[in-house]
């Protein structure tokens, strides 16, 4: 009800409230992350740049549908399976990237954690037009913000870096499970369809909100 994003563009924009009610029993927050969890992203990843491509004229509609699938796409299927599986905690990807709202959540859950960046999915064209230049602002802040939290391997390249700090539009859910119950979430979220099921890390002991990129 409070709170929100102040922005300076030149694109009109509106906003939405939804307002309803959850169970206290089916409530995942993003504060139950353990040592030894999984983690398992549902979308892949690359909406900030491509937008910002396509802004530029770098390109097409046609190119640009793939992320435009993947926006459209509800998260409710993957929260559904997630929730008959059994998690212990997830949160979306979106303004603040994919290692933005892992630190969020590793820092909630006071764990740390490691991550593989060619398990994570990237939309198609998002690595050519992230090499070209074509970064939002939010992504390279966000890239900037991260710097004290999160270590990269010598070779994880810069487009890399880039990639996963970039601010998402209707991202996916970042999941961590116990790494008995991953098959079957990986199983759950590929009979719903969503556009990833991908295995990209996991949650270890260390300072809280802590990300070592290999």
């Amino acid at each position: 009800m409070l709170g929100g994003h102040s922005i300076d563009d030149p694109e009109p924009k509106y906003g939405m409230a939804v307002v309803g009610e959850v169970h206290p029993d089916r409530i995942v927050t993003n504060a139950g992350a353990r040592p030894g969890d999984a983690l398992v992203l549902t979308k892949p990843i690359g909406t900030g740049v491509l937008t910002t491509a396509l802004k530029r004229d770098l390109l097409s509609q046609v190119e640009l549908a793939p992320a435009v699938a993947a926006m459209t796409t509800l998260n409710a299927a993957a929260a559904r399976a997630m929730l008959a599986v059994g998690v212990h905690a997830a949160t979306d990807v979106t303004g603040f990237g994919l290692l933005g709202h892992l630190h969020s959540l590793l820092e909630a859950s006071g764990v740390a954690a490691e991550v593989t960046a060619q398990a994570i999915p990237l939309l198609p064209h998002s690595r050519d037009m992230a090499a070209g230049g074509a970064v939002p602002g939010g992504t390279q802040r966000n890239l900037t913000s991260l710097a004290d939290s999160v270590s990269f391997a010598a070779g994880v390249e810069q487009t890399t870096r880039v990639l996963l700090s970039d601010a998402q539009t209707s991202g996916g859910l970042l999941i961590a499970v116990a790494p008995d119950r991953v098959g079957g979430l990986v199983a759950a979220l590929q009979r719903a369809g969503t556009p990833a099921a991908a295995v990209i890390g996991k949650v270890v002991p260390g300072t809280p909100g802590r990300i070592a990129v290999s």
